[in-house]
């Protein structure tokens, strides 16, 4: 049995549960690198040394282990943006602003890439595939974060008590779609900056996002509004 910190011996117990985070932690790396599709047990077996057989000890095929991947952290993000939303409303009652809401949904979740370690990251470009994906993302997506965006959508709702409810759709969907990209860590923007801006630069981003996005939604109820009156 193997010795655990302090000189002891791991209980079987905290054999299995270091043994799950090592696969879980060498999986998450390889699907954020490649993709759902672009990974097998056997390339995670590979990676750690073991036989495949280990992982399917633990886990009933890839789906099982990609989805224990994404549940592990998608939780702890659920929970930080909830409370985000929470302490904003409790703030400002029944009177957000579109760059409030817009804030409390998404300041938690850039928060954590500035402050988590790999892993975190890892698990933002995850989920920018997921939030990405037209088929096997659905279901996790529906299970997890939509209705934390439902709620969002209410508050933005009350920010523009008069705006199309499409356009209100519409701009979240915008939003969303450039949120993947900049989880997705593709360094384009590097390359095309030619360094002057960093893809892993979450502070940049920090600074920046919420209020670009939500000059976007004003641009669009004022064009909205220009035409029907």
């Amino acid at each position: 049995m193997a010795a655990a910190k302090g000189g002891g011996r791991r209980t079987r117990a905290e054999q299995r549960a270091a043994t799950v985070k090592t696969i879980l932690d060498t999986s998450e790396a390889l699907f954020s690198q490649l993709g759902y599709f672009g990974v097998t047990i056997k390339d995670v077996a590979d990676k750690m040394g073991i036989h495949p057989a280990l992982i399917h000890y633990y886990f009933d095929g890839k789906q099982s282990l990609f989805d224990a991947v994404f549940e592990r952290r998608v939780k702890t993000a659920v929970t930080e943006r909830t409370a985000g939303l929470d302490a904003y409303e409790a703030e400002v009652g029944d009177r957000p602003t579109v760059e409030g809401a817009l804030r409390a949904y998404y300041g938690n979740a850039i928060q954590a890439q500035i402050n988590g370690d790999t892993g975190w990251r890892n698990f933002g470009r995850i989920f920018a595939q997921v939030n990405n994906a037209p088929g096997y993302g659905v279901e996790t997506m529906g299970t997890y974060i939509d209705p934390l965006v439902v709620r969002l959508i209410g508050l933005l709702k009350k920010a523009l008590p008069d705006a199309q409810e499409e356009d209100i759709f519409w701009s979240f969907q915008f939003t969303s779609g450039a949120y993947s990209l900049i989880l997705s860590r593709t360094g384009r923007i590097d390359r095309l900056s030619d360094g002057l801006c960093d893809s892993d630069d979450f502070e940049a981003v920090r600074d920046r996002f919420v209020t670009f996005m939500a000059g976007g939604f004003d641009a669009v109820y004022k064009r909205r509004k220009l035409q029907d009156d």
